[in-house]
């Protein structure tokens, strides 16, 4: 049994960023990684790459044959990688031989698990036929709080996403060390984190005269993010050992990496999966202290 991250969200996010670095603790942590791009526009790869869909199809000899846009060679290159799934079958035997955790970089066009099936066929394959443990890390990036509007987008995004994919989910505000770059958040993070009572943005959308207008439907999508009831979000920085750690620790809870090996009653699986309460206090409080502003350094 093989296990490893889906890594999905939308370009800019910092999925090739991430790919990177968490690559990089896992290696230090002990295991064995292995980063496979599936990203055909990603020509600039800031780590060693196990598996590189660009030997198998070029999204600029796409372009170029097929006279197809950057989105419409994505949707092509994703087609042809799911009838050649055996190439890629090929490419990771010999990793999943040796034990190695995967990192599959996707690409971050929207249309892909939105609307496409393509990227989803490729990973239940993959999953069916090598009994591989995966789980979808999506990325959002965490400035989008600062903007009501673009937030909400980004909700919706994420509950596409997590009903499309169809896989253990955990859904990550990103460059969190960033996030007041573009302006202070209304709320404190855990509002956005937690993702309860939307109606609360209201206020903050209607001063803005373009969001106004769409009042009544921003406040149906908001509706409807809360009938879900399934998105929250955590918080990385990348660059943070103890932020990655964490949600490594979430994340070997969520694909079932931490139950590897173990044997024992299902008393004592309950007790690992709901694991110490201490990592709420770092997703939301402990991250809010460390990289938000607090009023009183404004009134000093």
């Amino acid at each position: 049994m093989v296990f490893g991250q889906v890594v999905v969200g939308p370009p800019g996010s910092g999925k090739t960023t991430y790919c990177n670095g968490m690559s990089q603790f896992l290696k230090l942590i002990g295991r064995k990684v292995a980063v496979i791009n599936l990203d055909p526009a990603n020509d600039a790869l800031p780590y060693e790459c196990a598996v590189n869909i660009e030997d198998l199809i070029k999204l600029s000899d796409v372009m170029s044959e097929h006279s197809l846009g950057p989105n419409g060679g994505l949707v092509y290159c994703m087609d042809y990688l799911e009838k050649n799934i055996d190439w890629l079958q090929s490419k990771l035997e010999p990793l999943t031989a040796n034990d190695h955790y995967l990192l599959f970089d996707f690409p971050g066009q929207v249309e892909l698990f939105f609307l496409h099936q393509n990227a989803k066929k490729v990973i239940k394959k993959l999953m069916k036929k090598m009994d591989l443990r995966l789980a979808a890390v999506h990325l959002v990036d965490a400035h989008l709080c600062s903007d009501p509007g673009k937030y909400i987008s980004a909700l919706l995004l994420s509950l596409s996403t997590m009903l499309h994919l169809e896989l253990p989910h955990i859904n990550v505000l990103s460059k969190i060390d960033l996030i007041e770059n573009y302006g202070k958040l209304a709320f404190n993070l855990d509002f956005y984190t937690d993702v309860q009572d939307l109606s609360y943005l209201q206020y903050h959308l209607d001063q803005d005269s373009r969001s106004a207008k769409y009042r009544k439907l921003t406040k149906e999508l908001c509706e409807v993010i809360e009938d879900f009831g399934i998105v929250n979000f955590t918080t990385l920085d990348i660059q943070d050992k103890e932020s990655v750690g964490n949600l490594v620790k979430l994340i070997d809870k969520c694909n079932g990496y931490i139950f590897a090996g173990i044997e024992g009653s299902a008393v004592e699986f309950s007790k690992i999966a709901v694991g110490p309460l201490d990592w709420d206090y770092y997703r939301v409080a402990a991250v809010q202290e460390k990289y938000m502003k607090d009023d009183n350094d404004f009134d000093k």
